[in-house]
């Protein structure tokens, strides 16, 4: 009943405003930014390179960057001010470099369309400690009902140490864009791509807490599984890991005040590199 009257209320909010589509970037290649730490360090973040800090955040439309920036570099929690990789949604190149530039991070960034909420590029960013290597941007099945807009995952591989790890930053189709069966197309997608990496982090809006299920059957630990909610009522935002341990369910978590950066609040999970490649 409450699902079928939110559903009925965002419906209307989104006809209400009109629907005009947005400019898409069907192109795999690009338009592309990214820009490297110089120079990069030779000494690892943390003194154990074993273990890994995520952090994904959906900061809307990039509109409060400041305060995002803000926010992740508070003292706590610890994991979000001494995060590795940091995945990022609904931002444009000059906000992911911003941000890049002050945390001292690499970055790899691809916009999925020109919102025209905005008309501002609006995509997805990841932000790493670690030497991207290679990037990829894929375009996601199933254009958006109203708007006939496309969705993406942003794609790259961090060295960490001699330890290759691909890294997804992903935003999926909400539920006013696209249906659930649509919905796990677009994760099969990122699924697929990821087949053949040995150790994978998946990180974003999932627009979805069901859709989980679909990394859990494909061999991923699911760490924000049990999350509070990371967008108002809903668990949408989460991280998924493959060739990682997870200590316990204290390894990931939520920050519930999010300065005012986003209507999302940013998530994190801490997880162990295994010591051998899984079969």
């Amino acid at each position: 009943m409450l699902r079928s009257a939110i559903r009925a209320v965002l419906i209307g909010q989104v006809l209400a405003a009109g629907c005009r589509s947005g400019l898409n970037y069907p192109n795999p290649l690009g338009p592309r930014y990214a820009g490297a730490v110089s120079p990069v360090p030779a000494a690892p973040p943390h003194p154990d390179p074993a273990v890994i800090r995520v952090v994904t955040f959906n900061i809307a439309y990039g509109r409060h960057i400041e305060r995002a920036i803000e926010l992740l570099q508070a003292p706590l929690p610890q994991p979000l001010r001494s995060a590795d990789i940091i995945s990022l949604q609904e931002m444009d190149a000059a906000s992911t470099a911003r941000i890049a530039g002050v945390l001292g991070m690499s970055y790899v960034y691809y916009p999925a369309i020109v919102h025209p909420k905005t008309g501002r590029d609006f995509g997805n960013a990841i932000l790493s400690r670690w030497p991207i290597v290679a990037d990829a941007k894929i375009v996601l099945p199933h254009l958006a009902r109203f708007r006939h807009t496309e969705r993406i995952a942003t794609a790259a591989t961090i060295l960490i140490g001699d330890v290759a790890v691909r890294v997804y930053s992903v935003h999926l189709g909400t539920i006013m864009d696209i249906g659930p069966g649509a919905r796990r197309d677009q994760a099969r997608a990122v699924l697929a791509d990821a087949a053949t990496f040995p150790r994978v982090v998946v990180a974003g809006d999932m627009n979805s807490h069901a859709i989980g299920k679909e990394f859990s059957a494909a061999g991923f630990l699911w760490p924000t599984e049990h999350n509070p909610s990371t967008d108002r009522l809903f668990k949408w935002d989460h991280i998924f890991l493959k060739g990682f341990a997870v200590a316990d369910s204290a390894a990931a978590g939520v920050v519930r005040d999010n300065h005012g950066a986003s209507d999302h609040r940013p998530v994190w999970a801490v997880a162990e590199l295994r010591a051998t490649t899984p079969s």
